[in-house]
Order: C-alpha cells, then structure tokens, then sequence
C-alpha cells in the first residue's frame, strides 16, 4: 500500500505550473487585446515601396510654413507632375483636421505658395470661386459640424477679402455644410438636413421613427426670397438606401440619414441634378412640380450602362455636375468606411444619353496611389478640352487628369501614408483665376539685418521697393528709392543695405511698376554703438550695478553663514536628545 505525501518540491513544481498558465494567459489577452485595437490601425497605415519621406510623414502628418511678417502657417505641400505640368491657376482649398495649425479658406498658386487665408473660428468648407452678377466672389460655408452635416451660413467675399453677403436657408434651418452653388440666373442653390418624423419598418426601424430629410432651396440672393424647395421624402422612399440603420431612427437627435443630399447642380435645361450619397444615386428634378424625371445609378436606376457597369456602379459619391453635351462628372467614393472591402475611389465623367436611357463612361480619375477616400471629394472640369482636376477628399491630395485619365499634376498638402487618420482634408479642392486686392497694408517685419515682407491676399505684386526717408518731413516726397527686389513666394526676404538710413519702407509694385501699397514705416535694428560704449555715463552705470549685485551677493553669503550658526545652536541645546546606550548601564535612572 503506497501512500502519497506533500512536499516541497511537488508544491514549487505546483506553482510554477500555475505560474506558466497565468503567464499564458497573460499573453494570450494582451495578443487578443493587439489584435481587437491595434491590428486595425496598423491596418490603416497606407505604406507603400514608392512612398516619399514627405508622404512617409518625416515632415508631420501635415508639413506646414511659418512667416516672419504673417502671424499664420500655410501648408508645406508636395508637387509632382508630366512635361505638361500643372494648370497655372490658382488652387482653392480649405484645410482641416488635427494637423492643420490654422483652419479656414486658403488659396495657394500653381507652386504651392500661399496666396490668401483667413483664420475662422468655427470650421469652414467647399471654399471656392464663383460669379455672380458680373463679378467674381469668394464663397464657402462656415459653422458647427455635427457628425457628417452641418448648421451654419454661406459666405460671400469680394476681390478686396470684404464681406458682401451672407446667405442663410429660409426657415427654421440651420445652412448645411455640402453645398452653395451660385446659378447663371443669380440664384442661390443651398442644401439643409431636416428631421422629420417617417415610417422605417421597411428597413427594420420602427413605424413612428425618424428621418434627416434631405432638402435643397433655390435662393435669391439679393432679396433673401425662397424660390423654390424640395424634399427627397416626397421622391424617394426610405428603402432605397444602402445605409445601415444601426438603431438610428428612433428619435429626433438620432434621426436615420438615408439620403444625405451632398450637390445641387442645375443642367442647361434649367432642371436640377442632386446627388444623394446613401443611395448611391444622381437624380433630375423637375423645377415645377419636383418630380424625379430620371435616376442614374442606385435602386432606382433608369439607365442601360453601355459601359459593362462602369458607368452606374459608382458608390457613397460626391459632387454631380452638369457640362455641356449631356455630360455628367463626379467623385466616386466606393467606400464607406475604412471597413469597407478594398477598393479604390475615382473621379469620373460620363456620357447620358437621355432620351433612351443610356450611359457610357467617358473618362475615369484614378490616384497613383490607388486612393481610398471615405468621404468627401470633387470632380471640376478645367476646360473644353477635358482637363479635370479631382479632389480627394478626405486624403489631403488633389490631382489634375487629362480628359482620357492621363494624370498631368499630383499634389499633396497632407503625409500620405496617414491618409485614412483624416489628420488633413479639405472637402472639395478648385482651381481657376483670381485677382485679389485686398484694402488693409503690406506687412513687413525687420529681424536683424533683413526685412520680410508680404501682403495677404494681394495677387498683383511683382517686386517690392525699398525707400529710405530722406527729409525732415512724413510724407510721400520725402522718401527715395533705394533698390528693388522681385517678389518670391508669399513673403519676399530682403537684406537691408548696409548704408541705409534708420527709416524707411517698403511698396509694392505690379508688373507695371505703378505702387499698389506700401508699409508702415520700418526701423533698421541697431547694436551697441561705440561712443555709447565709451560713454562716461555708461560706465558708471554699470560699475554700480555691479558693486549693486556684489553687496546682494555678500549678504546672502552672511545670511547663510548666520543660518547655519543658529541651527548649531538649535540642535545643541535641545532639552531632549537621543544618547546611546551603556552595555553596562542596563537599568537607567528615571
């Protein structure tokens, strides 16, 4: 008969065997933990073998320059482009995210340079040039974001940056984000999100839910007068969108965005053309009675793709616009989300015929990176010959086609292997001419020997001149002309001559050499000058300030010196101190 006892090494092999189940355990979850939070951004990470160290993020995800004379950053951007090169206009953008030092309208010229920007509080977009009356403006949107719409105003600036208009929806609406478009009629085309209550049992919501309705107005923008509003719940039903319920719907402050109404475009008919992203659709409305006269793309598709497919199965897209010759451009997005399988957005130009129904793809728009651009985005056609440039969104890039996709122009405002981070976008991207004149003063700045100079917004500057005043008076007469230096970039770097005088200015010439503005009068700085060196004065101020310091110093010495005399004393004739013990004196007097 065997008996079995307890020992101590069966008890420590014991609890090394629960010390290895523990540690694997550990392991296990912190490999579940990677796997659940870190895998899918890893995942997101957009790294490439042909990646530049700018898109590789060595610069930051949004590379930015300072300015001497201007008190904001504008984007550090990245161009590369063909033989033919990029379209020398000017580039319209309104930068946003966590990576951008300073949100708002921007222009920048056809080599990246700033041109203009304005710094807005609240977040702004679809920045861009339009006329209206004649004249050429400066619009965009600006207000509070609220997930994926907005509640704000549209913007008008005239060529000299000054607030002409400013547009709000009619109603008890706040002004969406996705679009203001000024018609050749002097018209106003506006979207707004409206929650209305609607039926979701045909997508398993419930019967008494809620709907974001999607809405658009016709404006007149002189008078503020509503000529005409349309509502896709009147048009399309709830089950024609591919957006997931995900429990929306069952109040108002989670109302279900199944349309999401992001372009209103008028064709030359005088007809309007929306597209909704959550159904994947373009539509032509009516603009008497707002019935739908055809659909392209979607569940309700009227059109025979002539194109294999190519040309209706565009998805969650961005900015439809008409062109001449029945021909419609847009930004496929593809995607949804970043979960979304793997697919590539695209900007596209396609052929309708309408009276049979048909469509043909005509161009397709695709980034050498092979862009996946979740939100946002544009298409604008340049010219008649078919130059497009495409706006990517969410991805801080915007690229330049010919009309049968060849790519002309790549530029990046953003690192692109963070593209998916959304750290830098701009919802829509333009190109065009502008001519700016602003009313406010050159700014300059003198730091040391150089003087930096450069005027927000002004577009007709060629080369600065510097004047140095030469007379007992302050006016203009009284200043002459020094030299003259080319302009570069935004803000022009000149080393100030040597034999100058102490006053002088800057004016900023055109190409004409007629003056446009000049500077506040600018001061040359100066060091130490030799007769103040020599200056008796001088001297005996210093000589005091350091027989000054030297008595400061010696008090504190003494000061110390007397503290640590005084601490000394403290401790030596403290009443009860700690004494060591006699072996022998085993029982102390009390």
């Amino acid at each position: 008969m065997s008996s079995w006892a307890w020992t101590p090494t069966k008890a420590r092999h014991s609890w090394l065997r629960l010390v290895h189940v523990a540690t694997v355990g550990v392991i296990i979850s912190i490999l579940y933990l990677f796997y659940v939070f870190a895998v899918p951004q890893i995942l997101r990470f957009r790294f490439r073998t042909d990646l530049s160290q700018y898109d590789l993020g060595l610069y930051g995800f949004g590379p930015s320059r300072g300015y001497v004379s201007f008190d904001y950053q504008s984007p550090l951007v990245e161009i590369t482009e063909s033989a033919s090169g990029c379209d020398p206009g000017y580039t319209f953008l309104a930068p946003r995210g966590d990576s951008v030092p300073q949100e708002g309208p921007m222009i920048l010229d056809a080599q990246g340079n700033l041109v203009w920007m304005k710094y807005n509080w609240e977040t702004t977009q679809d920045f861009k040039m339009q006329k209206y009356k004649g004249e050429y403006f400066l619009t965009y949107w600006e207000g509070r974001e609220i997930e994926s719409r907005g509640y704000g105003s549209w913007y008008m600036l005239d060529s000299t940056y000054t607030q002409r208009y400013v547009i709000n929806p009619v109603g008890n609406y706040g002004g969406d984000l996705h679009e203001f478009t000024i018609t050749e009629q002097g018209t106003a085309l506006v979207t707004i999100y409206d929650p209305t209550p609607a039926d979701l049992t045909t997508v398993g919501g419930p019967e008494l839910g809620w709907i974001f309705d999607g809405v658009f107005q016709e404006i007149d923008i002189e008078t503020g007068e509503l000529l005409f509003e349309w509502r896709a719940s009147k048009h399309y039903p709830v089950s024609s969108t591919y957006e997931p319920l995900v429990g929306a719907g069952k109040d108002r402050a989670s109302a279900f965005d199944y349309f999401h109404i992001n372009s209103v475009d008028k064709d030359d008919q005088g007809n309007f053309i929306i597209s909704a992203r959550h159904t994947h659709s373009i539509s032509c409305i009516e603009p008497k009675t707002g019935s739908l006269l055809w659909t392209l793309g979607g569940k309700m598709n009227d059109f025979v793709d002539l194109s294999n497919g190519e040309a209706t199965n565009f998805a969650w897209q961005h900015d439809a616009r008409w062109h001449a010759n029945n021909t419609l451009t847009l930004f496929d997005n593809a995607v949804h989300s970043n979960k979304d399988p793997a697919t590539e957005s695209r900007g596209m130009s396609i052929q309708l015929d309408i009276s049979s129904r048909q469509a043909k793809l005509l161009g397709a728009y695709y980034h050498p990176q092979r862009m996946k651009s979740v939100s946002q985005g544009n298409v604008q056609m340049l010219d008649e010959a078919g130059r497009v440039v495409v706006g990517w969104g969410h991805s801080a890039a915007f690229s330049e086609f010919t009309a049968d996709g060849r790519l002309l122009c790549n530029v990046h405002y953003g690192a692109s292997a963070f593209f998916t981070f959304g750290r830098v976008v701009s919802y829509r991207v333009f190109k065009g001419d502008w001519v700016g004149r602003p009313q406010t003063t050159p700014d300059a700045e003198v730091d040391d020997e150089k003087v930096y100079a450069s005027w927000n917004g002004a577009t007709e500057v060629t080369a600065w001149r510097v004047e140095v005043w030469n007379s007992d008076d302050l006016n203009d007469s009284s200043f002459g002309v020094v030299a003259q230096y080319e302009k570069t970039g935004f803000e022009t770097e000149i080393e100030i001559p040597k034999d100058l005088g102490p006053l002088f200015r800057l004016a900023a010439l055109d190409s004409g050499g007629n003056v446009l503005g000049v500077t506040d009068i600018l001061q040359k700085e100066h060091g130490a000058d030799l007769e103040e060196f020599l200056d008796l004065h001088n001297w005996i101020l210093g000589l005091a300030m350091a027989i000054s310091g030297g008595g400061l110093l010696a008090g504190l010495y003494r000061c110390c010196c007397c503290c640590k005399v005084f601490t000394r004393y403290r401790f030596s004739s403290s009443e009860y101190q700690l004494v060591a013990m006699n072996e022998s004196d085993e029982n102390p007097a009390v």
